[in-house]
């Protein structure tokens, strides 16, 4: 009995073009990158333009390309915003990222992802949307692998999951905590990241019990260990968040998790990769090179302390070893690690993080450019290294993919043939009157030689088959019929399905899990009410994002629980039982706890 064939994709950010060239040469199998308007991160905008170009190279490799266009859209907004769609969609964009269910409504043609934003948490919620005809659901990153098995079990959709990169500490499109403190909103691709700041743990009575730690910055994301797991628990794409990221980070994470699921493939014959070509990158990569807030499993394994940083935001880098003594103007520290000038360090301290770059290097003796409250005894980790910072840099990365040729010389024609591992093929000739070959085993060499090279082109020639090596023909005929067929061969590649002609299939019974909406649940235009009236839902109170005032609502909903990150767990017999709430300058916000389900939310309390 045959198995059904699992595709499993790696899917990497793209902030431009420049960082989808990289991800694709480095191993991507899949990109998100943000159009000119409508992404959750206004800072990492594309002309339609640009993306034709992303989606044409992509394409050569079976790469697919999705556009996020998973901000929440106001009512004069919704013409422009299915233009641009409409416009991604004819230059071959594979599937649109979107939040607001007035993009379901538009009727466009192409498939539709269901962003993280939609807070997906919920078998029953996942459920409702493959009903609907999404083509995938992206889960919340707050999930456990317990619960990303449930989901599976009740579905059959395309499960998308983050594996690497930064945690926003509230569920996705349930965070208005930049909205309570500034015009700017996560749900309109300018949250503020407020979770980052510095707050103040006060009772009710007015005692703060801590001051000025980051109470709400939570670590990065790193499931590189688990990408076995996330595949058995039937999870078929793996996401790396940094949409905001540079060159390097992109190149030095994608090529490590390129290797990640690749040894997961070996041992799972049911499974390959949805895309096709080898990378080849001339550095080993290491994600702790590159930019990291000490990254961890959040609640993969369930609900747990250890998960925040309350003494930065910041990346911290790799632990490189301690200070032994602290000199005029240098240091020595204790360390199996080498350093070099340029490289960037760091040095913990009970009031935070202490940065610096290093001028000079002499044995274990270093020269900072600052010494400012550095003293003996701090752990020092490294945040920027400058060598293999360069390494990367200057890699070369070369994708290809692999073909076999076929060489038929005669008296009258010479016949081309190439074939990629997925089974096109291309074929050129020339009908040209050629001469008794000398030698068959010379021609058969030039042949072969000439036939096997690939040139700047997408392909590796792995195989090259002659017939007719009697027959003479000149290395720069050959060389002219291989440019040809390979030119044939890559076009090929590029052709892909016609938007116009995919058809969404929708379950017009499927109602949604909630009879009622809040204001929690993003709904602030005409075409997003109809669609959830139509499935069921009988009261809508409009979105928080365009409310004037966020005061005496809930503007965070956390998995991650403040109480249980300081051994203050209610379930536990805490001896705190004050009411708590968090401080920021003028801003205040009650903590609620919701000890059943283990969850943490911020309500706005401001000038209450």
């Amino acid at each position: 009995m045959s198995t059904k064939t699992r595709y499993i994709e790696l899917l990497s950010p793209a902030r431009d073009y420049n960082a989808a060239i990289a991800a694709i040469d480095c191993g991507a199998d899949a990109l998100y990158i943000g159009a000119e308007g409508f992404g959750a991160r206004r800072a990492a905008t594309n002309t339609t333009a640009d993306i034709a170009r992303v989606v044409d190279y992509a394409h050569l490799f079976g790469v697919k390309v999705f556009v996020t266009l998973n901000t929440i859209l106001y009512e004069g907004e919704l013409k422009r915003a299915e233009a641009l769609a409409r416009e991604l969609i004819d230059v071959g964009v594979d599937a649109l990222i979107v939040q607001d269910m007035a993009y379901h409504e538009m009727g466009l043609p192409i498939a539709l992802h269901a962003s993280t934003q939609v807070c997906n948490m919920t078998a029953e919620g996942a459920l409702f949307l493959q009903r609907c005809g999404f083509e995938r659901v992206i889960l919340e990153r707050a999930l456990s692998l317990d619960e990303i098995k449930a989901i599976r079990g009740a579905t059959t959709v395309d499960l998308e999951c983050f594996v690497h990169g930064a945690i926003c500490v509230g569920h996705s499109g349930r965070c208005y905590l930049s909205r309570s403190q500034s015009p700017r909103s996560g749900n309109r691709g300018e949250c503020s990241q407020p979770c980052r700041l510095t707050y103040d743990l006060v009772t009710g009575r007015g005692e703060k019990l801590i001051r000025g730690k980051h109470l709400l910055s939570v670590k990065d994301f790193d499931l590189s260990e688990r990408i076995g797991d996330l595949i058995d628990a039937g999870v078929m794409s793996f996401k790396i968040e940094g949409r905001l990221k540079d060159d390097n980070y992109i190149k030095n994470v994608v090529s490590y998790y390129r290797r990640k699921i690749d040894e997961a493939l070996t041992t799972r014959p049911d499974c390959r990769r949805s895309s096709v070509g080898r990378s080849e990158v001339e550095f080993t990569p290491d994600p702790k090179k590159s930019f990291t807030r000490d990254g961890g499993e959040y609640m993969f394994s369930g609900k747990r302390a250890g998960v925040a940083s309350f003494n930065t935001p910041k990346a911290v880098g790799e632990y490189i070893g301690s200070v032994a003594v602290v000199g005029r103007g240098e240091l020595r520290i204790v360390s199996r690690v080498p350093l070099c000038a340029g490289d960037g360090i760091c040095f913990t301290s009970g009031e935070g993080i202490i940065g610096t770059n290093i001028n000079r290097v002499e044995g274990d003796i270093i020269v900072p450019n600052r010494m400012e409250g550095i003293k003996a005894g701090m752990e020092v980790y490294r945040n920027y290294d400058h060598r293999f910072t360069l390494a990367v840099e200057r890699s070369r990365t070369r994708r290809a993919i692999e073909v076999a040729c076929r060489l038929r010389l005669a008296e009258d024609r010479i016949v081309a043939t190439y074939s990629d591992e997925e089974g096109h093929t291309a074929t050129a000739e020339r009908a040209v009157k050629l001469d008794s070959a000398k030698s068959v085993d010379k021609m058969r060499s030039v042949a072969e030689e000439q036939m096997a090279k690939s040139g700047d082109t997408i392909f590796r020639v792995t195989s090259v088959e002659v017939d007719g090596a009697e027959w003479f023909a000149t290395a720069k005929l050959l060389a002219e019929l291989r440019r040809e067929t390979l030119s044939k061969l890559a076009a090929l590649r590029v052709t892909t399905r016609h938007a116009e002609h995919y058809v969404r299939g929708e379950d017009s019974a499927a109602e949604y899990p909630l009879k009622r909406l809040t204001p929690q649940h993003n709904v602030v235009n005409s075409l997003s009410r109809a669609f959830y009236k139509r499935h069921g839902v009988e009261h809508i109170v409009e979105g928080l994002d365009s409310w004037a005032t966020t005061v005496g609502e809930r503007v965070m909903e956390s998995s991650y629980c403040l109480r249980r990150e300081i051994g203050e767990c209610l379930k536990k017999g805490t001896k705190l039982r004050d009411m708590l709430y968090l401080e920021h300058g003028r801003h205040r916000y009650r903590l609620d706890f919701d000890c059943a389900n283990c969850r943490m939310s911020l309500i706005d309390c401001t000038n209450e």
